[in-house]
């Protein structure tokens, strides 16, 4: 069994979530909470609560022991980008794309 928890439009680029995530895949579930607890990236606040959907949904969905999962899968693709303009030199415009994530946690049971 699986669960898996999907978190969309995060205002954070998925180059600096995925530098997190390559920290907990493959990873017991309460060592990936202590890792990201103790990393001091932007990335690790919405990946915690992510963690935490997850193992959630493991629990009351899928019956499943919290205590013997972990992470099996977790990956980040790009969302939607914000187009903006700032102002540049002798009237011209310069374009400031803000990126956001689309991050996928997935959670299984140890055999």
């Amino acid at each position: 069994m699986e669960a898996r928890a999907e978190l969309k439009h995060v205002r954070i680029s998925p180059r600096k979530v995925g530098i997190v995530l390559d920290l907990i895949r493959n990873k017991p579930c309460d060592v990936a909470m202590a890792t990201l607890r103790n990393t001091p990236k932007a990335a690790s606040e919405p990946l915690m609560k992510l963690l935490k959907s997850a193992m959630a949904n493991a629990e009351n969905n899928h019956n499943m022991n919290v205590g013997s999962c972990y992470v099996s899968q977790c990956w980040c693709g790009e969302g939607i980008t914000l187009k903006r303009i700032r102002p540049a030199a002798k009237g011209s415009a310069h374009r400031i794309l803000k990126r956001t994530s689309n991050i996928v946690l997935v959670v299984k049971e140890a055999e």
